[in-house]
């Protein structure tokens, strides 16, 4: 049964110059921190950030071991760079990811902050303090890249609890 097994998550904020990361377990349906950051790309050289941002992302999947991963997925942005910027950072995420067998769910922005917030258009600061609440961590010294990826990570954990339970209300029902 799901609920007694523990899965180890980990949800990705990709950015071009700031990519937040965050991994979780959850256990028994309780959820614990393991680790959490933000990978800083520097420089004005595109094709060289988006590298650094595969290798630390390689680097953080090979220390931290998890079993699943989540991804934001692209908003749409009034900027076009900006969007596709944003959307090839995502791509290296992902690639990262499945270069470890990673399986990748992707959720929108707004779901993750319905997710944890109850409303899809939070803001980054209930993001942060819900996360705070529910892993027990003051989030005030991380940025809003970390506090948004283990949002990710706990939307991933939420909505993986949800669809098994789905599942298993559908076949008793059948």
């Amino acid at each position: 049964m799901l609920a007694s097994k523990t899965i180890t998550a980990i949800g990705i904020d990709p950015g071009s110059r700031v990519t937040g990361w965050g991994v979780v377990r959850e256990s028994s349906g309780m959820l614990e921190l393991v680790a959490c950051g933000d990978i800083r790309a520097g420089g004005e050289d595109f094709p060289k950030r988006l590298a650094y941002i595969y290798h630390e992302l390689c680097r953080v999947l090979d220390k931290w071991k998890p079993e699943e991963a989540a991804v934001e997925q692209v908003f749409t942005s009034k900027n076009i760079t900006s969007a596709l910027k944003l959307g090839q950072a995502r791509g290296v995420a992902i690639a990262a990811c499945a270069a470890r067998n990673l399986s990748v769910s992707g959720y929108a922005p707004t779901l993750v902050k319905k997710s944890l917030v109850g409303n899809g258009r939070a803001e980054k600061s209930q993001v942060a303090f819900m996360v705070g609440q529910i892993l027990g961590y003051s989030t005030s010294n991380w940025v809003p890249d970390t506090t948004d990826a283990l949002g990710i990570a706990i939307c991933h954990l939420t909505m993986r609890r949800y669809n098994h339970m789905a599942r298993i209300c559908g076949e008793a029902q059948g």
